[in-house]
């Protein structure tokens, strides 16, 4: 297998795999990270930490860093804000009672979903969804797929477009956390809580600043659909608040095929920084102040 060394970073610290919605395994996800030349690489699987195991293994195997993250989807004042977990105690009793309750939910609003698509002609079985999902975090992205697979629609994006997105007639919303009880949960499960990608729901700085003192270490500043404004504005409101600069390319594989792996994230020095985030204890303190 040729490497190819052609990525900016040498760490990505946000990618999904077949454990929730990304279309690689894990083991793949972490092959193509060798073969890119990252160093590190991170697991943030949507609501499951599943793919820990087989990244681990392959990652040992290849002499790639492999860290141990999951990506949580909250509201906050009827905004979806995403949180990152990075090396949380998988046997954390109260982590996975909640990833279990959010993985119920997640078969329930399916059911929903299907229900509301029939009523709009299209015949979809369960079984025509979750052969599509291969993890454990089964959404509206196998729904899509399964929507594409029978020739109802024409892609993925249609499906969003015109059924499934926001506001669409068979979209049903998710239950989920309300932000600061996803950053304690990080917190109690002894991982690293960091705001994933804010720019997407352009969180202004005060709403940030609330969020320290329940335990939020860190702003992923970089990211893929991040421009060079918000770098600057969530980079420098991190430096202010002693917060840990993350980056990742929200990598899924062909279901976001203009985002490759490894063309945004961080450095190696970052990582450090994450794995012994003993610096940032500090913060809630200092934020009291």
């Amino acid at each position: 297998m040729k490497r190819q060394f052609d990525q900016i970073a040498e760490a990505d610290l946000h990618c999904h795999t077949t454990a929730s919605d990304g279309l690689l395994t894990p083991g793949e996800l972490v092959e193509l990270a060798w073969q890119k030349g990252l160093k590190a690489i991170a697991i943030t699987d949507h609501d499951t930490i599943s793919g820990w195991s087989e990244a681990e293994l392959t990652g040992e195997r290849l002499g790639v860093e492999v860290l141990r993250g999951v990506e949580l989807n909250t509201v906050w004042e009827e905004k979806e804000v995403h949180i990152l977990g990075y090396e949380l105690d998988g046997k954390s009793k109260i982590l996975q009672e909640q990833l279990a309750e959010l993985q119920e939910s997640r078969f329930i609003r399916i059911s929903k979903i299907l229900k509301l698509l029939r009523q709009s002609g299209f015949s979809l079985a369960e079984d025509d969804v979750f052969k599509f999902a291969r993890g454990e975090s089964a959404g509206r992205p196998h729904i899509a797929q399964a929507l594409v697979e029978k020739g109802y629609l024409a892609d993925v994006k249609e499906a969003f477009d015109r059924y499934l997105g926001f506001g669409a007639p068979a979209y049903v919303p998710r239950l989920k956390l309300n932000t600061t009880d996803g950053i304690r949960l990080i917190r109690e499960a002894k991982g690293v809580a960091v705001l994933a990608h804010p720019g997407l729901q352009r969180l202004e700085k005060k709403t940030i600043a609330s969020w320290i003192k329940f335990g939020l270490q860190g702003i992923e500043v970089n990211h893929s659909d991040h421009n060079r404004q918000d770098q600057q504005f969530y980079g420098h409101l991190a430096s202010q608040y002693n917060l840990l600069m993350t980056g990742g390319s929200d990598f899924h594989g062909d279901n976001k095929p203009s985002v490759q792996l490894g063309r945004w994230g961080v450095s190696m020095e970052v990582v450090r920084q994450l794995r012994g985030l003993e610096n940032c204890k500090q913060v809630r303190e200092e934020v009291g102040n």
